[in-house]
């Protein structure tokens, strides 16, 4: 749920204003932006099986370090309390360790049951929304559309990187999202993991822009 994830960052700004907005899409797209090393790395893995579900040809066969429900909550604490050592921002840190684990929500969701509880668990997670196309869109797009309503409807631009910046921002996301539901699979597991990396960038696109907005939450 790529552009879910992002969208709960967006719409976190209302309730921790007081945090770079580049933290806040951080945090629900923590559990893969991790993934991506452990993947190139060897601890985790993949395999392409187009047909594994209608929306998605990747089938998750072991990411129990990123993606299973104990380290979820193992990584949302360690979220929050570093952000809390360091700005010592109650808001902030409760919203980061709650968008962390979002992320696992929503791949609950979407995923076939391929999520496990803790790593060595046989007992997997997963609703299945990746099986239906249409429902897949329409949820995950409500979601973005949601998310991206939320962030500008508190936020104001200063100047305009603030304006182009942030919607450059929207409309290339949609674009990433089009083509990864209606492009071919990826060539290798190999060519998935340096994609993921690429994710990396994200977090620092929405830093730059939320630099050049004004936020008027009501939340302190």
């Amino acid at each position: 749920m790529f552009i879910g994830h992002i969208a709960v960052g967006l719409a976190a700004k209302r309730l921790a204003p007081k945090t770079s907005l580049g933290l806040l899409v951080a945090a629900p797209v923590a559990l893969d932006l991790l993934w991506p090393v452990l993947l190139l790395t060897g601890v985790e893995r993949v395999r392409i099986d187009p047909g594994n579900t209608a929306f998605t040809p990747l089938a998750f066969t072991y990411y129990p370090w990123s993606h299973s429900l104990v380290m979820a909550l193992a990584w949302s604490a360690l979220a929050g309390a570093a952000y809390w050592l360091w700005r010592r921002y109650r808001a902030g840190a409760l919203v980061l360790a709650a968008g962390v684990f979002s992320h696992w929500v929503l791949d609950a969701v979407s995923h076939r049951p391929d999520l496990p509880l803790y790593p060595g668990s046989a007992t997997y997670i997963g609703l299945g929304l990746w099986n239906s196309v249409p429902a897949t869109l329409v949820v995950e797009c409500g979601i973005f559309a949601a998310g991206v309503w939320l962030y500008a409807s508190v936020t104001k631009s200063t100047d305009r990187a603030g304006t182009y910046g942030f919607w450059a921002f929207v409309v290339f996301l949609a674009a990433l999202y089009a083509m990864d539901a209606f492009g071919p699979p990826p060539p290798s597991v190999r060519a998935i993991g340096f994609a993921g990396l690429a994710l990396w960038l994200l977090p620092l696109w929405a830093w730059w822009f939320d630099a050049h907005r004004s936020c008027s939450c009501p939340a302190g």
